[in-house]
């Protein structure tokens, strides 16, 4: 949304977030009131102003002070950029970046957590309420979740995807849904699938004759980018997986109350999905899922993702853009920051690797590869400019801000 103003005489266009009240609303989103929705706008516009004016300061700041010193110290440049992590640590400038965006999320966390906490019983009655004897929802209470969820809090948020207070509980669903207008800085879509959006639309170009008849999507949370999916392919069955019973429950419901019929959530882990038969699925996707798994069960998924895949069909995965010699030595430090500050364990190295190999591990043909990066790169409200193109990743695609994608075709 442009809003235009005089400013010395010149028409000035704002390019801040929209308004917290253009957010998507649905049958189980929760009610705020006048002061929380300005919290939510306060802490997106506070967010943008961390990534947009604080963060490219750092590099200013490294180079005209943190790598001088570092070579007067050592009598050389950094090596790696560890060492330019740890030098970057007495330096105000990251000081300053890294309080102000650790106490951005705690304060977005606790923003969301306490409008879904004063209505959680009523948003588990209207969750119940639309999915109660559906039978495309299927939880398991015996899943085992993995240790790699249980050890840590993912983004500080409290509970992770799948702690439950009460039965039937749909808080931290809840919380994810109408917080994560501040994680992404305002720019979302209204309905937060615009990455949902932005694969499809991937799909659809690189492969225009694959009419999908099932879907799996993986890592869905609440689902509101596979909804995105179910959308661009009506015909198809859509799978939402996810080792969280509240995020799935909010998800149904979700679904439901806008109208998405061709989709059902399945309590399940991404490593172990024998519940499917072999070759019984088309089309396989997961958005920022991979950055949150441990390096063996990220190939145990992706030997899943090939024993599922019927021939011909494509998996597609999208996460954080990867590093390569074409990225500053300081952006890749700043690039770990959520590996040491914000609760994301594997973040720092999934950048270090190249995906295509550990599709080439689980069975998948080099000649089959794909990539498209960005994949999503509207955090500051710029047109998505997805392109896909064939084979690996080129190493001046990791320069790209928004999140990339790796696929291929059994």
């Amino acid at each position: 949304m442009a809003v235009s103003e005089k400013t010395e005489g010149r028409a000035a266009s704002y390019t801040g977030p929209r308004d917290y009240r253009t957010q998507g609303r649905h049958a189980v989103f929760p009610e705020t009131n006048h002061d929380e929705c300005e919290r939510f706008n306060y802490l997106a516009h506070v967010n943008r102003y961390i990534r947009g004016n604080i963060q490219p300061r750092i590099e200013d700041a490294y180079e005209a002070r943190v790598e001088p010193k570092f070579e007067r110290e050592h009598g050389r440049k950094p090596a790696n950029r560890s060492e330019v992590r740890k030098a970057l640590a007495s330096e105000p400038m990251f000081q300053y970046y890294s309080g102000l965006r650790r106490l951005n999320m705690e304060q977005r966390q606790q923003a969301g957590r306490w409008v879904a906490l004063r209505q959680a019983e009523e948003l588990a009655a209207k969750a119940a309420a639309l999915t109660d004897g559906d039978p495309r929802l299927q939880l398991n209470p015996e899943l085992k979740i993995p240790h790699y969820l249980t050890d840590v809090h993912h983004h500080c948020m409290p509970g992770s995807y799948y702690e439950e207070n009460f039965p039937g509980d749909v808080t931290n669903a809840a919380n994810y849904d109408c917080g994560f207008f501040v994680t992404l800085g305002g720019a979302d879509e209204p309905w937060l699938d615009g990455m949902g959006g932005s694969i499809a639309r991937a799909i659809k170009q690189r492969f225009p004759d694959l009419n999908p008849r099932r879907i799996v999507d993986l890592g869905s949370t609440l689902g509101h980018n596979a909804l995105s999916i179910a959308r661009a392919f009506p015909d198809a069955e859509v799978i939402a997986i996810d080792v969280g019973a509240p995020m799935l429950r909010y998800g149904l419901a979700r679904a439901k109350s806008l109208g998405v019929e061709n989709i059902k959530f399945v309590q399940a882990d991404a490593t172990d999905l024998s519940m499917f038969e072999d070759g019984s699925v088309d089309l396989i996707t997961s958005l920022t899922l991979l950055h949150e798994v441990s390096f063996p069960a990220l190939r145990k998924i992706f030997a899943e993702t090939h024993r599922l895949l019927r021939k011909g069909g494509v998996v597609a995965h999208a996460d954080v853009t990867g590093n390569t010699s074409a990225v500053s030595l300081c952006t890749q430090a700043v690039r770990d920051w959520d590996s040491y500050f914000n609760n994301e364990p594997f973040w720092k190295s999934l950048r270090d690797l190249d995906q295509h190999d550990y599709l080439k591990e689980a069975g998948f043909a080099e000649e089959s590869f794909f990539y498209a990066a960005p994949i999503f790169d509207r955090y500051w409200g710029d047109e998505d400019r997805t392109r896909v193109l064939d084979g690996r990743f080129p190493p001046e695609s990791s320069t790209d801000f928004g999140v990339q994608l790796a696929g291929a075709q059994k």
